[in-house]
């Protein structure tokens, strides 16, 4: 399935499907809607069902709403503008008991070509990185307020970048000649701190550090931590709330940091006997759908049954 508008294709789509099997008449929550390419899909199975659709970029929300709509014309669909790190709030104001949880932790295809968005760093723009643009603090902040050595340590525990104390005084350097205010200048600094490395290096030398950077801009781990606590004291709680008691959660990571917490949290509710682990090893693209989606690469899905008590 994919986005004609932006050519977005939802990512391990098929694995998902058969993780949390939709069915007529389910409640889902996705809490990270996107271009809605997941949202539809699962929407589709699920009609006429109940449907929340959560996003911190308003243009994507609007989108994946009327992609859903589309899909699932009998069911009734709430599309709301926030954090997933408040889903249970959101979910609970809307009265919502979901069968179905969904979080995509990646950044829609459109986020990262539009470079006006500045994501990325193939193409010039003003170093933002802000998923919701209504926030009042970019990367181009992150790169004028922090010391070098937060820079460096922001870049080592968040971008895992080895090079970062090298990256980080290439940053200060060059900001004390003139503001860093554009994706090119970030990414030729980050190159430049490679040096001779830079040959040989499997990733773009900046992509560790731009993912640092967009990662402490939208707080993303703490964020994700927030949710996961959020999904744990819903299937710990005895009362009904807003997770119902068969829901399955499926969370889609794409880096080692994000995996890292959600292992944690599925493997802890396991261990106390209140979900099933779908997946005992996270699902993971194969070569048909990283030829056809790059950015598939790194996707990591794991998902769980909540065990009625």
């Amino acid at each position: 399935m994919i986005d004609g508008d932006s050519g977005h294709i939802p990512v391990l789509l098929n694995d998902v499907l058969q993780s949390i099997a939709p069915k007529r008449g389910d409640c889902f929550v996705d809490a990270t809607a996107g271009r809605g390419g997941h949202a539809s899909a699962i929407a589709a199975a699920i009609n006429p069902g109940r449907i929340l659709l959560l996003d911190r970029d308003k243009e994507n929300l609007a989108y994946a709403e009327s992609c859903v709509r589309a899909a699932a014309p009998d069911s009734h669909v709430v599309a709301v503008h926030g954090d997933f790190r408040h889903v249970a709030e959101i979910a609970k104001k809307q009265g919502i008991c979901a069968n179905i949880l969904l979080a995509d932790l990646g950044i829609s295809s459109n986020q990262l070509d539009q470079a006006e968005r500045g994501f990325g760093f193939q193409k010039d723009g003003p170093l933002d990185m802000r998923l919701d643009r209504s926030s009042p603090y970019s990367a181009a902040d992150i790169v004028r307020d922090l010391s070098e050595s937060d820079i460096a340590d922001m870049i080592f525990n968040l971008g895992e970048d080895p090079f970062a104390r090298l990256i980080a005084r290439k940053i200060a350097q060059s900001r004390a000649q003139a503001p860093i205010i554009t994706t090119a200048h970030l990414a030729r600094l980050v190159r430049e701190a490679y040096g001779s490395r830079a040959r040989d290096s499997r990733l773009h030398p900046a992509t560790r550090t731009f993912m640092a950077f967009r990662i402490a801009v939208n707080d993303e781990l703490k964020a994700l931590e927030d949710l996961l606590k959020s999904i744990a004291s819903a299937i710990r709680s005895t009362s009904v709330g807003w997770l119902s008691s068969e829901a399955r959660v499926a969370v889609i990571s794409f880096h080692s940091l994000e995996d890292r917490q959600v292992k944690r949290t599925f493997v802890s509710l396991a261990d106390e006997g209140l979900v099933h682990r779908v997946n005992r090893k996270p699902l993971i693209a194969g070569d048909s759908e990283i030829a056809d989606n790059s950015r598939a690469r790194s996707a990591k899905l794991r998902t769980v049954s909540r065990i009625a008590q």
